[in-house]
């Protein structure tokens, strides 16, 4: 989560919405993103979309059974959709997002593939920080 987090900052440091994402496979990083939402006028430049892709490329499989998926917030609905069809085997986030999760749509019904497994509040505090560090300072 450390890198997720060393990725946010990138984004916090581009003036993104600091989210960052990374997509492990056993011990090794294969790919690493952060939000490029307003740097590519693209809305769907989601820090894991970015992982994601990066991690497809990097792997040449369009599904990640046996990868985890490292993100700073609550992914969305979209980004639990790229999720959900990749077939991620473990996602691992920091900090909720109350008005953007995924659970603000879903409730407590699960957007993940079947076999996922999910893990939150992993350094949720450092996470939440970083967030309300970048929408303080933009108020």
């Amino acid at each position: 989560m450390r890198q997720a987090l060393r990725e946010a900052q990138l984004a916090f440091d581009a003036g993104e919405v600091p989210v960052g994402a990374i997509v492990t496979w056993g011990e090794k990083i294969v790919s690493r993103g952060h939000n490029q939402v307003q740097q590519l006028t693209d809305s769907t430049a989601h820090a894991e979309m970015i992982a994601l892709t990066a991690a497809f490329n990097q792997l040449g499989s369009k599904y990640l059974p046996e990868a985890t998926l490292y993100v700073t917030v609550e992914p969305c609905l979209m980004c639990c959709g790229a999720m959900y069809w990749s077939k991620v085997g473990n996602i691992v986030y920091g900090a909720e997002d109350i008005k953007n999760g995924y659970r603000k749509t879903t409730g407590e019904n699960w957007p993940f593939h079947p076999k996922a497994q999910l893990k939150s509040g992993i350094l949720a505090t450092e996470c939440a920080q970083l967030m309300k560090d970048f929408f303080a300072a933009r108020r």
